[in-house]
């Protein structure tokens, strides 16, 4: 998984860093098909925002958060994260539903007398 920050008015060190890519390994845990992940964190007068974009096969997932605490944000961000990928997970199996699938329910066929 390859891991893109960037700061918007923010100086980000090495603390920062540490901390998002800890928060990301649970991501990583759940769903290990990431591409890459874009995170930008920026200041916005006395609100601390950060946006992530998850890039998945077939998808991309995107989610932001606004706090006056960054690791705050970091948190709610991997929250909202995770997630979109648990039911981005759960899209990719649900298609291969048996019972559920119309080429295998039983149609009753009328009776010829």
């Amino acid at each position: 998984m390859n891991l893109q920050l960037t700061g918007h008015h923010l100086e980000i060190t090495p603390a920062m860093r540490e901390y998002v890519q800890r928060k990301l390994t649970r991501i990583r845990n759940h769903f290990d098909h990431v591409i890459d992940v874009k995170i930008t964190m920026g200041v916005e007068k006395i609100a601390q925002k950060i946006e992530a974009t998850l890039h998945v096969a077939g998808n991309d997932l995107h989610a932001e958060c606004i706090d006056e605490n960054m690791y705050s944000a970091i948190d709610m961000l991997t929250d909202k994260l995770n997630r979109q990928v648990l039911k981005h997970k759960e899209k990719l199996g649900s298609h291969h539903k048996i019972n559920g699938a119309v080429k295998h329910q039983n149609i009753e066929q009328p009776s010829v007398n």
